[in-house]
């Protein structure tokens, strides 16, 4: 195994012909071309794609939300004008234009049921293989709240609900996404009390994403990762997936400043951008993040963030350049990628270098 594995943030586009005529077997089916695609290209850690989050009628999150909290018992999925009214006022959601669902009662699991989910993936390929799941701190913030009146306290209810079925989930990685709290350091403390009861849950290894947000190509969350180090430092964890190669890596100086038993994941695939990424420019994007944190820091390179909004020939174009990426700068023994390769950074982002 490298020292340096390549793997996915865990969303793929979804496919055509499952919109087309979907069904149990053509998920199964456009889960194993996920896989099997990942594979190929040679990822060391593959994820499901989330087709099965996908929800044509909410696919501005592709699943990522209304997913995990419709299902919940006490979550009433039906909207009034009053209640979009009032959630439009919630500070950070100005992406949404309604609640999730409404929360009438105590957060119950209801019907979501993710050990089903992981073991129908789980069945399809023998690779190491990362289950993805969104946290906390985000599921809270899209939720109407009339029952907790407390955004902590319905983030920690949500955290304990979820956990129970984490506990059974033995995937090599288990993965929690928080796209929300990078906009909103502030409520870092309280984030993290209730993703640490996630993270303990999990068998194997925990691991937990943090991006700026992807809407279209654009950023939904403004800030920078200075402001959540110590976030960061208070997660149980076992490394960071994080967002660098839209952004640029002169952030990366900040993170001497991590705990150094916090493994760093280094976005180095603009996922903001239809351009495909040559090897040489993946390997100068790791050799950058290298040089000013060191490679030992570095367990894992991957995208930015999911794939869902790229077609899938981009998407898988970027997988097969990630690996030969890596394994060019691993492999680079005669003086630095820089300076024997002279091939441009993709115009559409001049920072990420």
């Amino acid at each position: 195994m490298p020292s340096i594995r390549t793997t996915v943030v865990g969303s793929y586009p979804i496919i055509d012909w499952l919109v087309a005529s979907p069904s149990r077997q053509a998920l199964q089916d456009a889960t194993a071309v996920v896989l099997k695609t990942q594979e190929l290209a040679g990822i060391d850690v593959v994820a499901d794609g989330e087709l099965y989050r996908f929800d044509v009628n909410h696919p501005e999150t592709n699943g990522m939300i209304d997913y995990f909290v419709r299902p919940l018992a006490n979550v009433d999925r039906r909207v009034g004008r009053a209640e979009a009214r009032a959630f439009q006022k919630q500070k950070g959601m100005g992406f949404r234009t309604q609640p999730a669902a409404v929360v009438k009662g105590p957060i119950g699991p209801g019907t979501l049921d993710l050990v089903a989910d992981y073991r129908r993936v789980r069945t399809l390929t023998k690779s190491a293989l990362k289950f993805t799941i969104t946290g906390p701190h985000m599921l809270s913030k899209t939720l109407l709240d009339q029952y907790y009146h407390d955004v902590p306290g319905l983030a920690l209810a949500l955290a304990e609900t979820v956990a129970e079925q984490v506990r059974e989930i033995d995937a090599e990685v288990v993965q929690f996404d928080e796209a929300n709290l990078p906009g909103a350091p502030e409520e870092g403390a309280w984030a993290a009390s209730a993703l640490n009861v996630l993270l303990d849950a999990v068998p194997n290894v925990p691991a937990v994403h943090l991006c700026f947000g992807n809407y279209g190509g654009q950023s939904v969350q403004q800030g920078t990762w200075t402001a959540l180090l110590d976030y960061m430092n208070a997660l149980h964890t076992d490394h960071l997936v994080l967002e660098f190669a839209f952004r640029g890596y002169d952030e990366l100086e900040r993170f001497r400043d991590l705990s150094p038993e916090i493994g760093l994941g280094i976005g180095v695939i603009d996922v903001k951008t239809t351009v495909i990424e040559t090897p040489e420019v993946v390997a100068r994007r790791i050799e950058k993040a290298a040089s000013i944190i060191g490679p030992e820091r570095i367990r894992y390179v991957h995208p930015d963030c999911g794939f869902w909004m790229l077609k899938r020939s981009i998407a898988d174009g970027k997988m097969r350049a990630l690996v030969a990426g890596r394994d060019l700068f691993e492999g680079s023994t005669n003086g630095s990628v820089a300076e024997r390769d002279a091939a441009p950074e993709p115009a559409r982002n001049p920072a990420a270098t």
